[in-house]
């Protein structure tokens, strides 16, 4: 594609979308911002997370443009836990590797599937609360789940069954692909970008480096490209802006042996 806006252009408002990365780290920042400039709004956002307030799909919902959020994490975004408490957002959390296993089921044909995780909580009992009013009363609460016993190695155990999530488009950020979508990740940014680009019907990369067919060794392939729809070659600017979600920094051994000793009171 020529550029993110020419990719995002179709998106239209009430479109589901599954979103690659995890925290700040292989997030589609360019494809978001692009999105958030084509104007679509009441959108379904399936990613690990929501981004943080200023950026990411952080974003988006910084400008009330997701009705609704599947998730596994919600934390270190403050507008997001304003809106979800006050009625302005649903949220469905779904454990982190039940979510990763709903996408890849989705892109696999797989309708559903029997987990473990969840059984003997409201996770598969139901009364998790997805919608709160303005008021803070539960309005919309998570339906309860088939559980059946199957036979195990260790005994009789009980599964909870989930559903696939299939999105109508799937935004993802791969360090380097081809014109015909086959992506590599680098390191952790491979996250949820592979099962995002499974499940979406319309899958949408942006690319750090694009390379010609056959130049990507086949073994390093993440996601092939019959996942991927269409391609976006990002600038050396826009591959090199890439936020830290929390910065830790240590202090140099060399600084420490420079500070004077304390004593146990701290003189």
């Amino acid at each position: 594609m020529g550029s993110a806006a020419e990719a995002v252009a179709d998106i239209a408002s009430g479109s589901t979308l599954a979103v690659g990365g995890f925290g700040l780290c292989g997030i589609p920042s360019v494809l978001i911002d692009a999105l958030l400039e084509q104007g679509a709004d009441e959108l379904e956002a399936v990613s690990n997370n929501c981004g943080v307030d200023d950026w990411g799909l952080g974003r988006l919902l910084g400008a009330r443009r997701l009705r609704r959020m599947i998730s596994s994490y919600v934390g270190e975004n403050k507008e997001f836990a304003r809106q979800y408490l006050s009625g302005e957002l649903e949220v469905e959390l779904t454990p982190q590797g039940t979510l990763a296993e709903r996408m890849r089921c989705g892109g696999t044909g797989i309708p559903a599937f029997f987990t473990a995780t969840g059984v003997g909580t409201q996770v598969a009992e139901g009364g998790l609360p997805w919608r709160y009013d303005d008021s803070g009363n539960v309005v919309v609460s998570s339906p309860a789940k088939e559980v059946r016993t199957f036979p195990t190695a260790e005994g009789e155990k009980q599964f909870v069954l989930e559903q696939a999530i299939v999105a109508d488009f799937g935004l993802v950020r791969a360090w380097k692909g081809d014109r015909h979508g086959n992506l590599v990740f680098r390191d952790s940014a491979r996250n949820f970008n592979p099962l995002a680009a499974m499940c979406g019907r319309v899958t949408i990369a942006e690319v750090e480096e694009l390379v010609e067919p056959g130049e990507l060794n086949p073994n390093d392939v993440h996601t092939p490209g019959v996942f991927v729809t269409r391609v976006v070659e990002l600038t050396p600017e826009q591959a090199a802006d890439k936020r830290i979600e929390k910065r830790t920094v240590s202090t140099p051994v060399e600084e420490v042996a420079q500070q004077p000793s304390r004593n146990l009171e701290g003189n």
